[in-house]
């Protein structure tokens, strides 16, 4: 297997320009997910990692090597489509061997690497049948099948789990992750659903608009997102955002939000005037009597262990996820406090998060809850 290094890579299509000065490593063994709305480039940038695309300009490292400009049979990568792409006239031995044999593989040989291909994908019983007449699932793991059996330095995954309903989607998904986990191999897996990528990726890239927005590990890009869209896109229910104007100065631990001083990460640079934007997740709200920041509750959505409290605040809606116990009645108004290590800071202008003292906001909560 192999790492790969895209560096500014850029693919523009006309006018349009679909990936910009992309960049990001994919680690040797990384199960590694390309994140995004439908047409933020994350397919684009798969296809020029595969060679079924030439960028306009960058660089595609595949163990070292720059394969930007080589034909996708030169590169050793294969490639899962999300419908699958079956030999319709060939049963389910003959699809998996079909690489094999292409590159002059004798039958011996091809047959035993079969073998164990069906086995680990657990399809033995059903080599010798048509894929016609196969369940959605079975067709994935024998498109599945057909990439593994060549042992290639990366494999590429376009939404695989697309085509199949949501309950078997998610055990497809298990079943996908503890496959990577027994081979190690290097997987590129591109997919629109932020719980899947959350899921199953060791490493994620965020994309919005041909721009890659943040990667790191689904904890990193959950916990401290580097954008508003990143933000917005991922969590169910996603961050919460409160808007307010201030002028705070380097190293500030408090914002004025509607006449009520709300603790905040300390600021490593300060703003001077600027509409702001504070961030935090539905879990990190808690619903109480005492504080003097509050909101009126004008919707409840049950979840069995969890509730989401709806409110609306002076500085915009809010959600809440509380405990299913805790009783909470529409037109209500309880106060809102926040775990303040948690909090994120924005520009409203730019979109981007500031850059705040993680480790004395987490002290300062220490303090706090042994004072």
């Amino acid at each position: 297997m192999a790492e790969i290094v895209i560096r500014n890579l850029r693919k523009e299509f006309g006018s349009f320009t679909a990936v910009q000065e992309s960049n990001f490593t994919v680690a040797d063994g990384e199960f590694f997910m390309l994140l995004g709305p439908s047409g933020c480039g994350k397919t684009t940038t798969l296809r020029m990692i595969a060679g079924l695309e030439l960028p306009t300009s960058g660089q595609i490292l595949l163990d070292g090597e720059d394969v930007a400009r080589k034909r996708a049979s030169a590169r050793d990568i294969a490639f899962v489509f999300q419908m699958f792409a079956l030999y319709p006239h060939m049963n389910v031995r003959k699809n998996i061997a079909y690489p094999l044999l292409s590159q002059g593989m004798g039958r011996k040989e091809t047959r035993r690497k079969v073998e164990e291909v069906a086995g680990i994908l657990g399809i033995t019983p059903i080599l010798d049948r048509p894929v016609g007449g196969l369940s959605s699932g079975d067709r994935q793991r024998v498109a599945l099948g057909r990439a593994i059996v060549r042992e290639p330095k990366a494999f590429l995954m376009d939404e695989p789990l697309g085509a199949l309903d949501a309950e078997f989607r998610e055990h497809m998904a298990e079943e996908l992750r503890a496959l990577h986990d027994r081979m190690g191999a290097t997987t590129v897996y591109v997919t629109h659903d932020q719980l899947e990528a959350m899921q199953m990726g060791d490493k994620i890239v965020v994309m919005n608009h041909g721009v890659v927005e943040q990667w790191g590990t689904p904890q990193e890009i959950y916990d401290r997102p580097a954008s508003l869209f990143v933000a917005n896109f991922i969590g169910s229910p996603p961050m919460n955002f409160l808007r307010f104007e201030a002028t705070l100065e380097p190293g500030a631990t408090r914002a004025h939000l509607s006449g009520v001083d709300i603790p905040i990460p300390r600021l490593e640079t300060g703003v001077s005037g600027r509409q702001l934007v504070l961030g935090v997740r539905p879990e990190h709200v808690h619903l109480g009597t005492d504080g003097p920041y509050r909101g009126e509750v004008i919707a409840t959505e049950y979840l069995g262990t969890t509730q989401i409290v709806t409110l609306t605040t002076a500085n915009g809606t809010i959600r809440v996820r509380a405990p299913s116990g805790q009783p909470v009645r529409v037109g209500e108004t309880p106060s809102l406090t926040f775990n303040t290590a948690t909090l994120s800071l924005f520009d409203a202008g730019s979109g981007q998060a500031m850059k705040v003292d993680r480790a004395a906001a987490r002290a300062a909560m220490r303090e706090q809850a042994h004072g």
